[in-house]
């Protein structure tokens, strides 16, 4: 579809492809709008198809239910980077697509990834590829102590493993299988940011201020905005970097691009999730326009408005942990406390197996300044039972 492509009004059907929180959560925002929703998930029970008013329950390389999103919609998405190419260069000869097939295939590998920053001149960790025929031995000494990571499927800390020497990669490689994977050396962090922005297809974009990021386990624990360590030059080099990435992959929707800060200072590009990001989901109470609604915008060729972020706000992850008490017994949490302190919002998925490091819900506190917002985030821990940051 070309940059002067038309404005998809109200009442048309939008499509997308997985069924996860972030497809529900871009459901409500396009349905708010007067947008239908199609969901394609083979998960009957998924979020997404929780609240969508139709539901294709089918493998995302299915014939019959691709030719039916095809059909039935005007434009079509994703909730997540994993969808088979093949089905995505399908959809993309039939619909308008976003993001496109390229930009979200290189997005599902992540030596695919830092080329891509190389190419651009974003800097990145020192890394090696490693791939059938590699020696792991003549990997450089340098990248020791380092982290090995899949370059593909890996989330959440999953795909990836601690490697403390040289004589230690051939084992760990074999451990996540000798498929595909990426080296990368250890680097003294002060902390992690990201960039949430959204690129429209006449290359128009838009960006939210960085958040400051904490993971505990490699899954995302807290987001703050604004970031308590982030000055304002860091800020700028974090938004000019995610858009020369955007500007580079000719993106088109929401993108996220994860950063590094070291010690030193410097900005280094971590990783790029073509979607809505859930370091972002603080933008749903904290800002007048929220990533999902930058999401379906740029679907429908929308104008994109810069955001305004009126809250100082925390966001903070609700993992399945929290739905079991010190004995392993099943208990919901306590929302009544919860929902009894002012500027919190809760947000639940509809998932309903709780388990560990699954991802049920988060919660944002927002505040008219960020010691408010820390300090309704603390009481919420406390009630929650959550390690206080």
């Amino acid at each position: 579809m070309s940059a002067g492509a038309a404005f998809i009004p109200p009442g048309a059907t939008l499509g997308v492809l997985g069924g996860g929180q972030l497809g529900r959560m871009f459901a409500q925002a396009a349905q708010s709008a007067g947008y239908g929703v199609v969901v394609l998930e083979a998960d009957e029970a998924a979020p997404a198809a929780q609240v969508t008013g139709r539901h294709l329950a089918a493998r995302y390389d299915d014939p019959l239910a691709l030719d039916q999103l095809a059909r039935d919609c005007a434009a079509v998405t994703v909730e997540f980077e994993n969808i088979p190419a093949a089905s995505m260069q399908w959809l993309d000869a039939r619909v308008p697509l976003a993001p496109a097939p390229g930009a979200l295939a290189l997005c599902q590998d992540r030596a695919q990834e830092k080329a891509l920053f190389k190419r651009l001149g974003v800097p990145c960790a020192p890394h090696a590829v490693l791939t059938a025929g590699v020696d792991p031995h003549a990997v450089s000494a340098d990248l020791f102590p380092g982290i090995l990571k899949t370059t593909r499927l890996g989330y959440d800390g999953k795909g990836q493993m601690s490697v403390a020497c040289a004589a230690d990669l051939p084992a760990a490689w074999a451990t996540l299988g000798g498929v595909d994977c990426v080296l990368e050396k250890k680097l003294d962090l002060a902390y992690e940011l990201s960039v949430v922005m959204a690129r429209g297809r006449d290359g128009c974009a838009v960006l939210y201020e960085p958040q400051q990021n904490l993971h505990r386990d490699g899954i995302l624990f807290a987001s703050f905005s604004p970031g308590p360590s982030i000055t304002p030059d860091l800020a700028e080099a974090a938004q000019n970097a995610a858009g020369t990435v955007a500007q580079g992959l000719d993106y088109v929707g929401v993108l996220c691009v994860e950063f590094f800060v070291l010690r030193d200072g410097r900005l280094l590009a971590n990783e790029i999730a073509p979607r809505p990001h859930n370091s972002g989901h603080h933008t749903l109470d904290s800002c007048d326009v929220s990533q999902f609604e930058l999401q379906w915008r740029t679907l429908v060729n929308a104008p994109l408005l810069a955001p305004r972020q009126h809250s100082a706000t925390v966001m903070l992850n609700l993992l399945g942990d929290l739905w079991f008490d010190a004995a392993g017994q099943q208990r919901e949490p306590d929302w009544a406390t919860v929902l009894a302190q002012s500027g919190v919002h809760l947000h639940l998925y509809g998932k309903h197996a709780p388990r560990k490091s699954r991802k049920m819900g988060h919660l944002t506190c927002t505040a008219a300044n960020p010691t408010e917002a820390r300090q309704n985030a603390l009481h919420v821990c406390t009630v929650l039972g959550l390690e206080p940051f």
